[in-house]
């Protein structure tokens, strides 16, 4: 990957992506009362998980999470009195890791939250803002936190949600990506 801007505020002001995907600002809506009622149910769960990752691959394990178990934990991770525990309590979860428990969060939340994951990581990684883990295939806790922390900042800054601040990385990353994004 090449650099096209200085700094990641720089591509953020040049870059900003502010409309919605088509195909997802449905799904936002239809999941606004999450908020209220503080839990989801395993419909929306699975819906959910097929929007973040539509292969196959995790289907059987998401699946395998009964009404109960996803109420509970759902209603656990939005009681919880801090960000390391809401997202541990989504991924608890089976067939659910950090990426898919933020999109959750962004799909129910999209002023507060953005989906983490590889491309977005690797982004900060390029423009120095981690200085960690730069390919980004193992993302954990403490790089939601500290991913959460900037596009909030970022977020407040320019005055627009963070999910417009992690769609905007997502989209530059696919822009300018040459090599394969998993080996």
């Amino acid at each position: 990957m090449e650099k096209h801007y200085s700094d990641i505020q720089s591509l953020l002001l040049a870059c900003l992506v502010h409309d919605e995907y088509p195909d997802t600002a449905p799904l936002i809506a239809s999941l606004s009362h999450v908020r209220e009622t503080s839990y989801f149910t395993r419909s929306e769960f699975l819906t959910m998980c097929k929007w973040k990752e539509p292969r196959e691959r995790r289907r059987q394990n998401w699946a395998s999470n009964t009404e109960d178990e996803v109420r509970t934990l759902s209603a656990q991770a939005f009681g919880a009195p801090d960000e390391a525990r809401r997202i541990l309590h989504l991924c608890r979860l089976r067939g659910v890791g950090i990426p898919v428990a933020s999109a959750f969060l962004a799909l129910i939340d999209p002023e507060r939250y953005g989906v983490i994951d590889i491309r977005v990581w690797q982004l900060l990684a390029l423009y120095n803002e981690v200085n960690y883990d730069p390919d980004g295939r193992t993302l954990q806790v403490l790089h939601w936190l500290d991913y959460l922390d900037k596009i909030r900042l970022w977020a407040d800054e320019l005055k627009v949600s963070v999910r417009t601040i992690e769609r905007t990385l997502f989209q530059h990353h696919r822009d300018i990506q040459t090599e394969r994004l998993y080996p």
